[in-house]
């Protein structure tokens, strides 16, 4: 059984900037590869950023030069780094694996809210 946990997100002004984790719990994660995703009030669910076993990263077009995705499989962990958040980075961010999400390994999700 595997667990993915999110968190850092919070309240943050418009050109600030938040660390999200994700730590997976009973899985061999070295091995997947993983994503962040968001999903906007009204909105589909996203990816915004992923990192393969390799450490190669990819970037939605609209967080490419903001967001920064990293690993650290000692710590079965993935990270996002945001900077120069906008109103429009606000959503509920979640971790999953890439290709293809996991439909079991939703996690809560973490709220990310941009707002002056």
């Amino acid at each position: 059984q595997v667990q993915l946990v999110e968190s850092g997100g919070g309240l943050v002004q418009p050109g600030g900037s938040l660390r999200l984790s994700c730590v997976a719990y009973g899985s061999a994660f070295s091995i997947y590869g993983m994503g962040w995703y968001r999903q906007a009030p009204g909105k589909q669910r996203e990816l915004v950023a992923s990192i393969c076993s390799s450490a190669i990263t990819n970037y939605a077009d609209s967080v490419k030069g903001r967001f920064t995705i990293s690993r650290d499989n000692a710590k079965n962990s993935v990270y996002l780094e945001m900077n120069s958040l906008k109103p429009e980075d606000t959503a509920v961010y979640y971790c999953n694996t890439i290709p293809h999400v996991i439909p079991g390994y939703w996690g809560q999700g973490t709220q990310v809210t941009v707002s002056s």
